[in-house]
């Protein structure tokens, strides 16, 4: 009985050790703790992106709001040497508008509209299945309530503030919060 119970506790001891890395997995304090796989499969750390801000959106190659990559990829040619880094989400939650593969969406930002800002693998925004990148950013700011809809992360990792998807990259909104965050 005690070789049992010596093994248990030894098994306990070792799991405590990992609960604090796995607590932070499932809730993260920081978008700088995440790693999530890019657009072609490859794991990709957010820490990469401490001491930048960073905006990331849910985006979707059928929406209404798609013609927003040409704005976003604008933004980022302009403002990414300032220290701004874009992070696009595919997401097929709302309307099924973003029903294609990886390599698909990729072809389709490129060939369109240029797209340089990374891209990550498709993802789930909301309900039992939403990624933990976006437990993060909504914690406190609310999901999102269509394709995209924009998170302003600071240099520090923390979210500073929601747009909705009607705020188009160009809005004196959206380039107000994202001057004053990079100062």
């Amino acid at each position: 009985m005690r070789p049992v119970l010596t093994l248990a506790l030894t098994l306990a001891a070792s799991l405590v050790g990992t609960l604090p890395s796995l607590a932070a997995e499932r809730n993260p304090m920081s978008l700088h703790e995440i790693t999530l796989n890019t657009l072609d499969g490859k794991p990709q750390s957010l820490a990469a992106y401490k001491g930048k801000v960073v905006l990331a959106v849910n985006v979707a190659s059928e929406c209404g709001f798609t013609p927003q990559y040409a704005g976003l990829q604008k933004l980022y040619s302009e403002l990414k040497d300032k220290g701004l880094v874009i992070l696009g989400f595919p997401c097929n939650q709302f309307g099924g508008q973003e029903p294609g593969t990886a390599a698909q969406i990729e072809t389709f930002c490129q060939k369109n509209y240029g797209v340089t800002f990374p891209l990550f693998e498709k993802l789930e925004v909301k309900g039992p299945h939403q990624a933990p990148v976006y437990a993060f950013l909504t914690a406190k700011n609310g999901e999102p309530s269509w394709n995209f809809h924009k998170y302003l992360v600071g240099k520090d990792g923390q979210v500073i503030q929601a747009f909705s998807s009607k705020v188009a990259p160009d809005s004196a909104e959206l380039k107000a919060a994202i001057e004053a965050a990079l100062k």
